[in-house]
Protein backbone atom coordinates (compact mmCIF):
# COMPACT_ATOMS: atom_id res chain seq x y z
CA UNK A 1 0.00 0.00 0.00
CA UNK A 2 1.56 3.32 -1.65
CA UNK A 3 1.30 6.41 1.14
CA UNK A 4 -0.56 9.06 0.31
CA UNK A 5 1.21 12.64 0.72
CA UNK A 6 0.72 16.09 -0.14
CA UNK A 7 2.45 17.52 -2.66
CA UNK A 8 2.70 22.02 -2.32
CA UNK A 9 2.33 23.72 -5.46
CA UNK A 10 2.85 27.71 -5.21
CA UNK A 11 1.44 29.79 -7.88
CA UNK A 12 3.38 32.39 -9.50
CA UNK A 13 3.30 34.73 -12.51
CA UNK A 14 3.59 31.61 -15.41
CA UNK A 15 0.98 30.07 -13.44
CA UNK A 16 -1.60 32.97 -12.22
CA UNK A 17 -5.24 34.62 -14.26
CA UNK A 18 -5.90 30.01 -15.27
CA UNK A 19 -8.46 28.56 -13.95
CA UNK A 20 -7.85 25.74 -11.38
CA UNK A 21 -8.59 22.91 -13.65
CA UNK A 22 -6.41 24.26 -16.60
CA UNK A 23 -3.41 24.24 -14.55
CA UNK A 24 -3.99 20.71 -13.39
CA UNK A 25 -4.29 19.55 -16.66
CA UNK A 26 -0.56 20.80 -17.35
CA UNK A 27 0.63 19.73 -14.22
CA UNK A 28 -0.67 16.83 -14.77
CA UNK A 29 -0.02 16.18 -18.32
CA UNK A 30 -0.49 12.49 -18.06
CA UNK A 31 -3.98 12.38 -16.45
CA UNK A 32 -7.35 11.90 -17.95
CA UNK A 33 -9.95 14.48 -17.71
CA UNK A 34 -11.78 12.65 -15.26
CA UNK A 35 -8.90 12.04 -12.49
CA UNK A 36 -8.70 16.02 -12.82
CA UNK A 37 -12.00 16.13 -11.94
CA UNK A 38 -12.18 13.75 -9.05
CA UNK A 39 -9.09 14.95 -7.54
CA UNK A 40 -10.40 18.44 -7.31
CA UNK A 41 -13.26 17.24 -5.53
CA UNK A 42 -11.49 15.16 -3.43
CA UNK A 43 -7.87 15.45 -3.16
CA UNK A 44 -6.69 19.47 -4.19
CA UNK A 45 -7.04 22.74 -1.62
CA UNK A 46 -6.21 26.02 -2.32
CA UNK A 47 -4.83 27.79 0.34
CA UNK A 48 -6.29 25.14 2.55
CA UNK A 49 -9.49 25.04 1.46
CA UNK A 50 -11.98 23.04 -1.58
CA UNK A 51 -12.87 25.36 -4.37
CA UNK A 52 -14.27 24.47 -7.35
CA UNK A 53 -12.56 23.58 -10.51
CA UNK A 54 -13.56 26.80 -11.94
CA UNK A 55 -11.55 28.98 -9.50
CA UNK A 56 -9.44 31.42 -11.23
CA UNK A 57 -5.32 31.18 -9.51
CA UNK A 58 -3.66 33.99 -8.43
CA UNK A 59 -0.07 34.46 -7.73
CA UNK A 60 1.08 33.57 -4.60
CA UNK A 61 -1.91 30.95 -4.04
CA UNK A 62 -0.85 27.36 -2.40
CA UNK A 63 -2.34 24.09 -4.31
CA UNK A 64 -2.12 20.90 -2.53
CA UNK A 65 -2.55 17.97 -3.89
CA UNK A 66 -3.04 14.70 -1.95
CA UNK A 67 -1.44 12.41 -4.21
CA UNK A 68 1.11 9.08 -4.12
CA UNK A 69 4.51 9.66 -5.06
CA UNK A 70 4.30 6.96 -7.49
CA UNK A 71 0.91 8.42 -8.70
CA UNK A 72 2.52 12.13 -9.30
CA UNK A 73 5.54 10.51 -11.28
CA UNK A 74 3.40 8.43 -13.44
CA UNK A 75 1.19 11.95 -14.15
CA UNK A 76 3.74 14.74 -14.06
CA UNK A 77 4.83 15.46 -17.95
CA UNK A 78 8.31 13.72 -18.74
CA UNK A 79 10.87 16.74 -18.78
CA UNK A 80 13.01 17.37 -22.25
CA UNK A 81 16.95 16.37 -21.79
CA UNK A 82 19.20 18.70 -22.63
CA UNK A 83 21.33 15.70 -23.95
CA UNK A 84 18.79 14.92 -26.12
CA UNK A 85 17.80 18.23 -27.37
CA UNK A 86 21.46 18.94 -28.45
CA UNK A 87 20.76 16.80 -31.28
CA UNK A 88 17.82 18.87 -32.56
CA UNK A 89 18.14 20.55 -35.97
CA UNK A 90 17.91 24.51 -35.43
CA UNK A 91 16.33 25.85 -38.45
CA UNK A 92 15.12 29.45 -37.68
CA UNK A 93 17.30 32.42 -37.01
CA UNK A 94 16.27 34.91 -34.20
CA UNK A 95 15.15 38.27 -35.14
CA UNK A 96 14.69 39.54 -31.92
CA UNK A 97 14.82 38.29 -28.00
CA UNK A 98 14.32 39.68 -24.51
CA UNK A 99 13.78 38.43 -20.96
CA UNK A 100 9.99 38.43 -22.31
CA UNK A 101 9.62 37.28 -26.02
CA UNK A 102 11.80 36.00 -28.72
CA UNK A 103 10.67 36.58 -32.59
CA UNK A 104 12.12 34.22 -34.99
CA UNK A 105 12.41 33.73 -38.44
CA UNK A 106 11.02 30.65 -40.09
CA UNK A 107 12.35 29.04 -42.78
CA UNK A 108 10.44 27.81 -45.77
CA UNK A 109 9.09 23.75 -45.08
CA UNK A 110 9.09 23.67 -41.27
CA UNK A 111 5.75 23.73 -39.52
CA UNK A 112 4.64 25.94 -36.84
CA UNK A 113 3.26 23.59 -34.70
CA UNK A 114 3.30 19.61 -34.92
CA UNK A 115 0.05 18.00 -36.42
CA UNK A 116 -1.30 14.76 -36.71
CA UNK A 117 1.79 13.67 -38.92
CA UNK A 118 4.58 15.55 -37.53
CA UNK A 119 4.72 15.58 -33.68
CA UNK A 120 8.80 16.64 -33.23
CA UNK A 121 10.07 18.41 -35.87
CA UNK A 122 8.54 21.57 -35.80
CA UNK A 123 9.23 24.98 -35.42
CA UNK A 124 7.43 25.49 -31.51
CA UNK A 125 9.89 22.20 -30.26
CA UNK A 126 12.53 23.71 -31.88
CA UNK A 127 12.67 26.97 -29.81
CA UNK A 128 11.78 25.63 -27.17
CA UNK A 129 14.98 23.20 -27.07
CA UNK A 130 17.29 26.03 -28.01
CA UNK A 131 16.13 27.83 -24.91
CA UNK A 132 16.44 24.79 -22.98
CA UNK A 133 20.19 24.53 -24.49
CA UNK A 134 20.64 28.12 -23.58
CA UNK A 135 19.32 28.06 -20.39
CA UNK A 136 16.33 30.54 -21.17
CA UNK A 137 13.88 27.88 -19.74
CA UNK A 138 14.16 25.50 -17.31
CA UNK A 139 11.36 22.78 -18.03
CA UNK A 140 12.30 20.80 -14.48
CA UNK A 141 11.04 24.01 -12.66
CA UNK A 142 8.13 24.76 -14.97
CA UNK A 143 4.63 24.22 -13.36
CA UNK A 144 2.96 23.73 -16.62
CA UNK A 145 4.13 26.46 -18.92
CA UNK A 146 6.04 26.63 -22.10
CA UNK A 147 7.01 29.20 -24.23
CA UNK A 148 4.44 29.12 -27.05
CA UNK A 149 4.39 30.93 -29.99
CA UNK A 150 1.28 33.41 -30.58
CA UNK A 151 1.32 33.60 -33.94
CA UNK A 152 1.00 30.62 -36.56
CA UNK A 153 2.41 30.59 -40.24
CA UNK A 154 1.19 27.73 -42.90
CA UNK A 155 3.76 25.08 -43.50
CA UNK A 156 5.65 26.92 -46.59
CA UNK A 157 5.41 30.69 -45.69
CA UNK A 158 8.23 31.95 -43.98
CA UNK A 159 8.88 35.19 -41.65
CA UNK A 160 8.32 36.24 -37.86
CA UNK A 161 7.07 34.29 -35.55
CA UNK A 162 6.67 35.38 -31.72
CA UNK A 163 7.09 33.44 -28.59
CA UNK A 164 6.14 34.54 -25.44
CA UNK A 165 9.64 33.04 -23.04
CA UNK A 166 6.71 33.73 -19.97
CA UNK A 167 2.76 32.96 -19.37
CA UNK A 168 2.42 37.32 -18.87
CA UNK A 169 4.05 37.84 -22.46
CA UNK A 170 2.37 35.22 -24.23
CA UNK A 171 -1.20 36.21 -22.72
CA UNK A 172 -0.64 39.89 -23.54
CA UNK A 173 0.88 38.79 -27.20
CA UNK A 174 -2.36 36.45 -27.76
CA UNK A 175 -4.86 38.89 -26.41
CA UNK A 176 -3.74 41.68 -28.85
CA UNK A 177 -3.31 39.46 -31.51
CA UNK A 178 -7.03 37.73 -31.39
CA UNK A 179 -8.43 41.45 -30.79
CA UNK A 180 -6.30 43.07 -33.19
CA UNK A 181 -5.01 45.94 -30.80
CA UNK A 182 -1.52 47.23 -30.87
CA UNK A 183 0.02 44.65 -33.24
CA UNK A 184 0.56 45.00 -36.99
CA UNK A 185 1.68 42.38 -39.31
CA UNK A 186 3.37 43.00 -42.52
CA UNK A 187 3.97 40.66 -45.26
CA UNK A 188 5.56 40.78 -48.60
CA UNK A 189 4.78 38.73 -51.73
CA UNK A 190 4.78 38.34 -55.52
CA UNK A 191 1.47 38.32 -57.32
CA UNK A 192 0.72 37.83 -61.13
CA UNK A 193 -0.59 41.30 -62.73
CA UNK A 194 0.23 44.97 -61.91
CA UNK A 195 -1.21 46.50 -58.98
CA UNK A 196 -0.87 50.17 -59.52
CA UNK A 197 -3.10 51.38 -56.53
CA UNK A 198 -3.74 50.30 -52.68
CA UNK A 199 -6.27 47.88 -52.54
CA UNK A 200 -8.24 47.52 -48.84
CA UNK A 201 -9.87 44.36 -49.53
CA UNK A 202 -12.45 42.80 -47.03
CA UNK A 203 -15.59 40.06 -47.23
CA UNK A 204 -15.59 36.75 -45.76
CA UNK A 205 -13.89 33.23 -45.64
CA UNK A 206 -15.95 30.03 -46.26
CA UNK A 207 -13.34 27.19 -45.30
CA UNK A 208 -13.44 23.69 -46.68
CA UNK A 209 -12.13 21.57 -44.52
CA UNK A 210 -11.92 18.28 -46.75
CA UNK A 211 -10.03 19.95 -49.42
CA UNK A 212 -8.38 22.50 -47.13
CA UNK A 213 -9.26 25.10 -49.20
CA UNK A 214 -10.96 28.98 -48.34
CA UNK A 215 -13.58 30.24 -50.56
CA UNK A 216 -13.76 34.68 -50.75
CA UNK A 217 -17.33 35.99 -49.81
CA UNK A 218 -17.02 39.48 -51.24
CA UNK A 219 -19.84 42.06 -50.46
CA UNK A 220 -18.53 44.46 -48.00
CA UNK A 221 -20.91 44.59 -45.10
CA UNK A 222 -22.84 41.49 -46.61
CA UNK A 223 -20.17 39.22 -46.11
CA UNK A 224 -19.41 40.69 -42.54
CA UNK A 225 -23.17 39.47 -42.06
CA UNK A 226 -22.87 36.13 -43.54
CA UNK A 227 -19.89 35.79 -41.20
CA UNK A 228 -21.47 37.08 -38.24
CA UNK A 229 -23.82 33.99 -38.78
CA UNK A 230 -20.69 31.82 -38.44
CA UNK A 231 -19.42 30.45 -34.67
CA UNK A 232 -17.01 33.73 -33.99
CA UNK A 233 -15.21 31.79 -31.15
CA UNK A 234 -14.51 28.48 -33.16
CA UNK A 235 -11.09 28.01 -34.61
CA UNK A 236 -9.83 27.92 -38.17
CA UNK A 237 -10.29 23.71 -38.48
CA UNK A 238 -13.84 24.12 -38.22
CA UNK A 239 -15.93 22.75 -40.96
CA UNK A 240 -17.28 25.20 -42.95
CA UNK A 241 -16.69 28.22 -40.94
CA UNK A 242 -16.80 31.32 -42.24
CA UNK A 243 -14.71 34.02 -41.05
CA UNK A 244 -14.83 38.26 -41.36
CA UNK A 245 -11.17 38.79 -43.51
CA UNK A 246 -9.67 42.40 -44.17
CA UNK A 247 -6.28 42.52 -46.26
CA UNK A 248 -4.48 45.80 -47.27
CA UNK A 249 -2.66 45.53 -50.31
CA UNK A 250 0.17 47.84 -51.33
CA UNK A 251 2.15 47.80 -54.33
CA UNK A 252 6.33 48.39 -53.63
CA UNK A 253 7.58 47.34 -57.89
CA UNK A 254 5.93 46.30 -60.66
CA UNK A 255 7.69 44.89 -63.79
CA UNK A 256 6.75 42.22 -66.94
CA UNK A 257 3.01 41.65 -65.54
CA UNK A 258 4.43 41.15 -61.77
CA UNK A 259 3.97 43.17 -58.61
CA UNK A 260 6.03 42.96 -55.61
CA UNK A 261 3.15 44.09 -52.92
CA UNK A 262 3.37 44.90 -49.35
CA UNK A 263 0.23 43.17 -47.44
CA UNK A 264 -0.75 44.07 -43.88
CA UNK A 265 -3.08 40.87 -42.56
CA UNK A 266 -5.46 42.81 -40.44
CA UNK A 267 -7.16 40.09 -39.66
CA UNK A 268 -5.73 36.37 -39.76
CA UNK A 269 -7.09 33.67 -41.22
CA UNK A 270 -6.19 30.61 -42.72
CA UNK A 271 -4.68 31.30 -46.46
CA UNK A 272 -5.91 34.47 -46.17
CA UNK A 273 -3.86 36.92 -48.52
CA UNK A 274 -3.23 33.61 -50.44
CA UNK A 275 -7.00 33.35 -51.62
CA UNK A 276 -7.79 37.42 -50.89
CA UNK A 277 -5.18 38.54 -53.16
CA UNK A 278 -6.37 36.10 -55.96
CA UNK A 279 -10.08 36.99 -55.73
CA UNK A 280 -9.26 40.10 -56.10
CA UNK A 281 -6.99 39.23 -59.89
CA UNK A 282 -3.36 39.36 -58.71
CA UNK A 283 -2.75 35.57 -57.24
CA UNK A 284 0.40 34.84 -55.91
CA UNK A 285 3.16 33.44 -58.61
CA UNK A 286 3.75 29.78 -57.95
CA UNK A 287 0.61 29.27 -55.55
CA UNK A 288 -0.67 25.52 -56.16
CA UNK A 289 -3.85 26.12 -54.51
CA UNK A 290 -5.11 29.41 -55.15
CA UNK A 291 -3.03 30.38 -58.27
CA UNK A 292 -2.98 30.69 -62.52
CA UNK A 293 -1.47 27.16 -63.96
CA UNK A 294 -0.55 28.76 -66.97
CA UNK A 295 1.32 31.48 -64.85
CA UNK A 296 2.95 29.04 -62.43
CA UNK A 297 4.49 26.55 -65.65
CA UNK A 298 5.92 30.18 -66.37
CA UNK A 299 7.17 30.67 -62.84
CA UNK A 300 7.89 27.28 -62.31
CA UNK A 301 9.54 26.62 -66.08
CA UNK A 302 11.88 30.28 -65.49
CA UNK A 303 12.81 29.52 -61.57
CA UNK A 304 11.83 25.99 -60.48
CA UNK A 305 9.44 27.13 -58.18
CA UNK A 306 6.55 25.19 -57.28
CA UNK A 307 5.93 26.90 -54.13
CA UNK A 308 4.01 30.56 -53.28
CA UNK A 309 6.06 33.17 -52.35
CA UNK A 310 4.73 34.41 -49.35
CA UNK A 311 7.19 36.57 -46.70
CA UNK A 312 5.90 37.14 -42.84
CA UNK A 313 8.43 40.17 -43.05
CA UNK A 314 7.63 42.94 -40.28
CA UNK A 315 6.08 43.16 -37.07
CA UNK A 316 5.13 46.67 -35.15
CA UNK A 317 3.94 47.64 -32.19
CA UNK A 318 1.52 50.63 -30.70
CA UNK A 319 -0.91 51.67 -28.21
CA UNK A 320 1.11 49.27 -25.40
CA UNK A 321 0.46 51.58 -22.77
CA UNK A 322 -0.93 49.05 -20.08
CA UNK A 323 1.13 45.99 -21.71
CA UNK A 324 4.08 44.01 -20.02
CA UNK A 325 5.94 44.66 -23.86
CA UNK A 326 5.62 48.41 -23.67
CA UNK A 327 9.07 48.75 -24.49
CA UNK A 328 8.38 47.58 -28.13
CA UNK A 329 6.08 50.66 -28.76
CA UNK A 330 6.92 51.82 -31.82
CA UNK A 331 10.03 49.25 -32.29
CA UNK A 332 9.73 47.36 -35.17
CA UNK A 333 10.87 43.98 -35.93
CA UNK A 334 11.84 43.06 -39.51
CA UNK A 335 12.95 39.66 -41.18
CA UNK A 336 14.75 39.83 -44.04
CA UNK A 337 12.97 37.11 -46.69
CA UNK A 338 14.90 34.24 -48.08
CA UNK A 339 17.61 33.79 -50.68
CA UNK A 340 15.49 32.16 -52.84
CA UNK A 341 12.72 35.28 -52.20
CA UNK A 342 15.16 37.92 -52.54
CA UNK A 343 16.91 36.64 -56.15
CA UNK A 344 13.92 35.88 -57.73
CA UNK A 345 12.63 39.84 -56.87
CA UNK A 346 15.62 40.68 -58.04
CA UNK A 347 15.26 38.97 -61.82
CA UNK A 348 11.74 40.51 -61.88
CA UNK A 349 12.12 43.83 -60.23
CA UNK A 350 15.77 44.62 -60.45
CA UNK A 351 18.02 45.16 -56.93
CA UNK A 352 15.62 45.85 -53.85
CA UNK A 353 16.60 46.91 -50.55
CA UNK A 354 13.93 45.20 -48.03
CA UNK A 355 15.04 47.02 -45.22
CA UNK A 356 14.51 50.28 -46.61
CA UNK A 357 10.95 49.55 -48.29
CA UNK A 358 8.76 53.07 -47.10
CA UNK A 359 6.68 51.47 -43.79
Amino acid sequence: MYNVRVVYVEIGENEEGQRLDRFLRKYLGEAPLSFIYKAIRKDVKVNGKRVSRELILNSGDRIDIYITDEKLEELRPKARSTACTKQVKREFTTVYEDGNIIAVNKPFGLLTHGDSVEKKHHLANQVVDDLIIRGEFDPKSSKGFTPAPANRLDRNTTGIVLFGKNAKALRDLNRRIRRRDGIRKLYLTIAAGELNERLELSGALVKDEEKNRVTVVRGGNAAVRIAAKGDESSRDTKSDAVREIVTIAEPIKTANGYTLIKVELVTGRSHQIRAHLASAGYPLVGDPKYGDEDINEKIRNRFGLNWQLLHAWQIEFSHLEDSPLNYLEGRPLCAEPTKRFTEIAKDIFGDTNFLEIEK
